[in-house]
């Protein structure tokens, strides 16, 4: 047996499935291009650290058995629906008024501590994320190992596939820095990031309506 008492095949299999649902397009992908586009990779870095630890807690819920609450009960799940589609046009708002800034080069250690924290709470208040663990995760378990340490276990490897993908959609955001020096174009890109982000949330709202307990 692998990892936790799971078979590697299904730990690959898993791996996979992780890898295709943080290849679709979500709040997460968009949310990190735009920090890492605007701000630059560093802050965009700081931005993954928040989302990767966002994304553990919320596995550790689900071997705790949080997560299976949070999908069983509308009320929750409506609460953290409209919470993150919330916060996320509040962070549209904050890219559309902060457009005519100049780009940041390096980040500073506050900034960096503003960035880790909005994308912890962006995926604190996703509750696709607790769907997630609920719905599909179980298919990877077996009976013949504990249920603890095989959910905490496909969690890390959760993470750790979605983390190497938003690290690389910040490096290749963070290229984009490049066509932001003319204060006009710059302008211009960092506000259709903002409105691509508000798509993104509203799409978000949508989805999540329709996947709701």
């Amino acid at each position: 047996m692998g990892l936790a008492g799971i078979d590697p095949i299904t730990l690959l299999a898993f791996a996979g499935t992780a890898m295709l649902i943080e290849l679709t397009p979500g709040p997460n992908m968009v949310y990190l291009a735009v920090v890492a586009a605007s701000q630059g990779r560093k802050l965009g870095f700081a931005a993954v650290a928040g989302v990767a630890i966002g994304l553990m807690i919320v596995g550790i819920a689900a071997a705790l058995g949080l997560a299976a609450i949070i999908s069983a009960s509308p009320t929750l799940f409506q609460v953290l629906r409209f919470g993150g589609v919330a916060y996320m046009l509040w962070l549209a708002w904050d890219s559309w008024r902060d457009a005519s800034e100049p780009v940041q080069d390096v980040a500073s250690g506050t900034a960096g501590r503003i960035y880790f924290r909005r994308g912890l709470i962006t995926n604190l208040l996703n509750p696709k994320a607790a769907v997630f663990y609920v719905a599909i995760l179980p298919s990877f378990v077996s009976p013949d190992a504990p249920l603890m340490s095989q959910t905490l276990a496909l969690s890390v490897v959760f993470v750790l596939v979605a983390t190497l993908i938003h690290a690389g959609i910040v490096t290749l955001a963070g290229a984009a820095q490049m066509l932001l020096e003319d204060e006009k174009r710059s302008r211009i890109i960092r506000r259709s990031l903002a409105l691509a982000l508000v798509g993104v949330a509203l799409w978000f709202g949508w989805s999540t309506t329709l996947s709701q307990p």
